[in-house]
């Protein structure tokens, strides 16, 4: 889905919900948005029936948690033989994996002609990490189903994994750019975006199990992104990254 210019952040990101009212990464609108059209991104690649299972997996997840993910029960919601479930993925943490890649690659894809608040990258970095945190948290077994994946070890979604890294880091990098333009990041935008993913995973796996509130999610990465756009300014980086 291509968005008409001018369109904010924020109606950007409520358009995700357009694969189901289970997505992980719906950001209520702030303003009046388009319709979600067919889009012609990562999700019109996939056939009917293994939309189904993704969108029925999140349902079940965002309802009862990882646990209630069970395969048997998800092909007879999806309306699907449970053979169907097991050419398409190897196991629950498989298909919650993919629900969450395909989650990002649509919020990467509407994001690309949206308009990111924020008249510096620090000020556009913490509303978007505000914006996606609540937006977990309003999720949270959902949420909690997610992050347990990624941080799974399973060998087979080591593929999965790494592409979703992958696109967090675009999608990082081009909020604190303020644009999406296909650029090759420098050594120091690079270890930012590295950097600020892993401490985003690590507070909100905190969160998860319950040893602090979302908010200090918020504040935690907050920090952490002035402090290493601060370092940035004084420590001297190569200006490309190696290719």
């Amino acid at each position: 889905m291509r968005l008409r210019r001018g369109t904010s952040a924020a109606q950007a990101l409520s358009l995700v919900v357009s694969i189901g009212k289970g997505n992980l990464f719906y950001f209520p609108p702030t303003g009046r948005a388009e319709t979600p059209q067919p889009s012609a991104g990562p999700h019109r690649k996939m056939d009917e029936r293994t939309q189904r299972i993704l969108m029925v997996a999140m349902e079940l997840a965002e309802r009862d948690g990882y646990d209630a993910v069970r395969l048997r029960d998800l092909a007879e919601q999806a309306g699907v033989a449970l053979a169907t479930v097991y050419r398409r993925f190897s196991c629950k943490e498989d298909i919650l994996a993919a629900a969450l890649d395909l989650q990002v690659s649509q919020m990467l894809e509407m994001m690309r002609d949206a308009e990111v608040p924020g008249g510096s990258g620090e000020a556009r970095l913490q509303w978007f990490f505000r914006a996606a945190t609540d937006a977990l948290a309003a999720r949270p077994k959902l949420s909690a189903a997610m992050l347990r994946t990624v941080a799974s070890g399973v060998p087979e979604l080591a593929e999965r994994v790494t592409r979703y890294h992958g696109r967090m880091i675009e999608l990082i990098l081009g909020v604190y750019r303020g644009h999406f333009k296909p650029e090759h990041p420098t050594e120091a935008e690079r270890m930012l975006a590295v950097l600020l993913q892993d401490v985003w995973f690590g507070a909100l796996v905190g969160w998860t199990g319950g040893m602090h509130p979302h908010e200090t999610v918020i504040e935690t990465v907050d920090t952490a992104t002035r402090l290493l756009i601060a370092g940035i300014e004084v420590t001297h980086f190569p200006t490309e990254s190696p290719r």
